[in-house]
């Protein structure tokens, strides 16, 4: 089992919400709240606050990509098998629309074969709280066994 996962289940969402910023503190500038965390499926939540505003008040783009590389990362770590080491190579981004909420920052990423090594596509989409896309990514991670 992947350390972070024995993480998330011994200290639960919150402390280890908590504790991530202390391992990547650039995650800690979100102030991430986990949700859930398995193989193949990580979900956060970043608050609609001002430290994460543009210029014109709604979340900010590279705060939505923070939030993007988190999952696709903190899943991907759980999902490779053990052993493994992984590193993100690539990220595409789309924003879709303007973030005025809270936001829901999710990957679902059970297609992915996570036993194959190289270069694998991790997909990211971020709602806002009327369950609008507002944002979506792909993260390539470079595994290696």
């Amino acid at each position: 089992m992947s350390q972070n996962l024995a993480l998330f289940q011994q200290l639960g969402a919150e402390k280890f919400s908590a504790a991530i910023g202390g391992v990547a503190p650039y995650f800690a500038t979100i102030e991430p709240q986990f949700v859930d965390l398995r193989k193949g499926f990580a979900e956060v939540k970043i608050r609609n606050q001002r430290k994460v505003h543009n210029h014109i008040g709604t979340v900010h783009a590279i705060a939505l990509c923070n939030g993007a590389e988190l999952v696709a990362g903190t899943c991907t770590d759980v999902s490779i098998p053990e052993g493994a080491r992984w590193l993100p190579v690539g990220m595409t981004v789309q924003y879709l629309a303007k973030a005025k909420t809270d936001i829901r920052v999710v990957t679902e990423a059970d297609a992915v074969d996570w036993s194959e090594a190289g270069n694998l596509d991790v997909p990211v989409a971020a709602y806002d709280t009327e369950g609008t896309k507002v944002f979506s990514a792909v993260i390539t991670m470079n595994v290696k066994h």
